[in-house]
């Protein structure tokens, strides 16, 4: 049997390269040699592409900040693409899993793993995912949506109009629609980098500044006491859904470093709820991943709010992390498929998108 020759693509120029190498890395140490000649492609934060010129199985699983050695620049990318039967891009955020490269592989015909250009371009961009749930009656946290650059703030409405108002008068319509505290958000952005907390005018004001140095569209949300629960999806017609896992972050909220960096942090597989409202969540879900056009692979995000036990959903992630602690593999591993299994499945959706599969 012919190997299927398969290009395992990571780094690239978003917030989240580091993390990257190290789901890259932890994927190309669980694929099935026998199935695959895997050829690992590596894009520094430049933009430059490289290719790995060792054996295979000389790579390690690194850390957060490690750096893969033993890599030579492609001469020819596009030739060299040409040569893969799929692609498997492990590219966090920007430039990776926002629709722009899936779309250079559609331009090369080439098969790939996970959503598509428009599924991924609209995950991406959590203001435009937010039109989507709402079209699609999935409750969502009540926010507020402006545009940043330098000094030039515009608040947008729910039908997209826009008004051009000072940064303090954006703080005093934050005050009056969502009160405090809120959660000030770049549109684009990933592992909750750029994400801050503002309990007051000023903060808020401080949070909208920091959030303009990762996208010029901001999302400002209300805070939602609660659980913060995620589910795993797998599929392109015929969509599974795993069980709800728990977030238990040991910081105020789920930043970068309570991801990937702080060991408090865990997670509870599976949650601790009761049967009904996995069952809601994991149907919710499903819904939210067609309702963006998804394929392939997703994590769902929600909170369950305290009070009332309302289900909230709060983003869609197109290409989750795969590192040894991410929550994706760990809930597909309770379900009984093996980190190695879900790689093969993976690659099986992406030969066969355009099927009922």
């Amino acid at each position: 049997m012919n190997k299927i020759k398969l290009g395992v693509i990571f780094g690239g120029m978003s917030t989240e390269h580091d993390v990257s190498i190290v789901s890259a890395t932890s994927i190309i140490k669980n694929l099935n040699r026998e199935k695959y000649e895997i050829l690992p492609i590596y894009i520094d934060n430049e933009g430059k592409w490289y290719k790995y010129t060792k054996n295979i199985e000389e790579i390690e699983i690194l850390k957060v900040g490690e750096k893969l050695d033993n890599i030579e620049p492609l001469e020819n990318v596009i030739d060299y693409l040409r040569k893969l039967d799929v692609a498997f891009p492990v590219l966090h955020g920007l430039y990776g899993e926002d629709g722009t490269i899936q779309g250079l592989f559609e331009l090369l015909k080439l098969k790939y793993v996970g959503c598509k250009v428009l599924g991924s371009s609209i995950c991406m961009d959590k203001a435009y995912t937010k039109v989507i749930f709402n079209k699609a009656k999935i409750s969502q946290a009540k926010y507020i949506y402006i545009k940043a650059k330098g000094d030039d703030y515009r608040y947008i409405n729910n039908n997209f109009d826009e008004q051009k108002l000072t940064l303090e008068e954006i703080s005093k319509k934050v005050k009056e629609e969502l009160g405090f505290p809120v959660f000030v958000k770049p549109s684009n952005s990933g592992s909750s980098v750029g994400i801050e907390k503002a309990n007051n005018e000023e903060k808020l004001k401080q949070a909208i500044k920091y959030a303009q140095k990762f996208d010029t569209k901001i999302l400002i949300e209300e805070e939602i006491i609660g659980r913060e629960v995620e589910c795993a999806v797998l599929g392109n017609e015929n969509v599974e859904a795993t069980c709800v896992g728990e977030i238990l972050p040991a910081e105020e909220f789920y930043t970068f470093d309570a991801k990937y960096k702080n060991a408090q942090s865990r997670v509870v597989i599976p949650a601790q709820i009761s049967k009904e409202k996995q069952e809601e969540i994991k149907k919710l879900a499903i819904k939210a991943f067609k309702a963006v056009d998804g394929k392939g692979l997703s994590r769902v995000d929600f909170f369950i709010k305290k009070d009332t036990e309302e289900v909230i959903i709060n983003e869609i992630n197109t290409l989750p992390g795969f590192t040894q602690i991410s929550m994706y593999p760990k809930l597909w591993e309770n379900s009984g498929i093996s980190y190695t299994e879900l790689l093969d499945r993976l690659v099986d959706l992406a030969c066969r998108v355009g099927d009922v599969s």
